[in-house]
This record gives C-alpha cells, sequence and structure tokens, in this order.
C-alpha cells in the first residue's frame, strides 16, 4: 500500500484508527493485530485478531519503526499490535524538555 503522510488507516481486527506522519517514498504494508490496515473510508469487513497479536494502540500516541523512519499517529484506541513491513512499531518516546534553571 502507497502510505503517504496524511493517510488515514483503519484497523480490520478493533475499532483503531492511524493517521500516517512520516512514511518513506516506497510501498510499505502497515498491519495492526497481524491484519492489514484499511483506508478510514473503506467498507472492508472486520477480520478476527490471532491470540499471538494482541497488543493496544493508545490514543493520542505516537508510533515508530526502530529506524524511525515511520511514525502513525492513533486517533482512536483499540487492540492489535502494529507493525510496517512485519517490523513490530513501538511508542515513540517523547522529548525531553529544556531544563529552565
Amino acid at each position: 500500500m502507497g502510505l503517504k503522510p496524511g493517510s488515514r488507516l483503519r484497523s480490520r481486527v478493533s475499532d483503531a484508527e492511524f493517521v500516517v506522519m512520516r512514511a518513506s517514498d516506497r510501498d510499505m504494508n502497515l498491519t495492526s493485530g497481524g491484519v492489514d490496515t484499511v483506508e478510514l473510508d473503506s467498507d472492508a469487513p472486520r477480520l478476527e485478531i490471532g491470540d499471538d497479536q494482541l497488543g493496544e494502540a493508545l490514543m493520542g500516541k505516537r508510533y515508530v519503526d526502530e529506524i524511525d523512519a515511520f511514525e502513525v499517529l492513533c486517533t482512536k484506541p483499540g487492540v492489535g499490535g502494529l507493525a510496517i513491513d512485519g517490523r513490530p512499531l513501538h511508542l515513540k518516546s517523547p522529548k525531553p524538555l529544556p531544563s529552565s534553571d
């Protein structure tokens, strides 16, 4: 799937929704709960999540890959671990604020 910044996606295994914040120029495949995500307005049927794909997408949190080349923002929470091209995404840690000494 050609993911680009601003793409709005939804999970097929839960109510989770996402907005792509950063992506490379090549085709990438975002999965939630081990199942491909679809465009937000798609009428694709809901599927069952596998026991080995449990995880949670938290609203307002950003998820990135290990090389920080792909970033997605969760706009609606749901179950299902996130992965891009089979690589798991992890919660992006906040940037530390400068000291106010």
